[in-house]
């Protein structure tokens, strides 16, 4: 398969998977952390509703979704890219990011600090960390 090919089917792959990762871990998190009674987190409305209402440990499910997707595409995506295996790795790190900001647009009422660790640590971290994980193997 052409390197360019291989690299843009990488780049997707590592993106759905990824995503698929991150909403897994969002889908099971009120079963291991009980949303504050009463609340919706069902709808983006429920969501803003019941932000107020979180505690931190409300927010270390969400943050896990985030870093492990973004890991969990960045990891996939450096070990079937033919080439650039970091570059690619990070791009997902970036698309990712760009996610993040744009969930705390909608967002607004997250608490200042929790957007702070979500966009510092989730995204380019975890994207440099899948990757380095491949590209020290190869």
């Amino acid at each position: 398969m052409n390197p360019t090919l291989k690299n843009i089917l990488a780049v997707v792959v590592g993106l759905l998977l990824g995503g698929i990762v991150n909403m897994g871990i969002v889908m099971i998190s009120g079963s291991i952390i009980a949303p504050p009674p009463g609340t919706n987190l069902t709808t983006m409305e429920g969501i803003k509703a019941a932000l107020p209402l979180f505690e931190p440990k409300h927010f270390l499910m969400p943050f896990l979704a985030h870093a492990v997707g973004t890991f969990v595409g960045a990891l996939i995506t450096a070990k079937m890219a033919k080439t650039r295996n970091m570059q690619l790795a990070l791009l997902i790190g970036v698309c990712y990011l760009i996610g993040g900001i744009e969930n705390f647009r909608e967002l607004p009422q997250s608490p200042t600090w929790f957007i702070i660790v979500d966009l510092v640590v989730a995204y380019l971290p975890m994207g440099y960390l899948g990757g380095k994980l491949i590209t020290t193997k190869n």
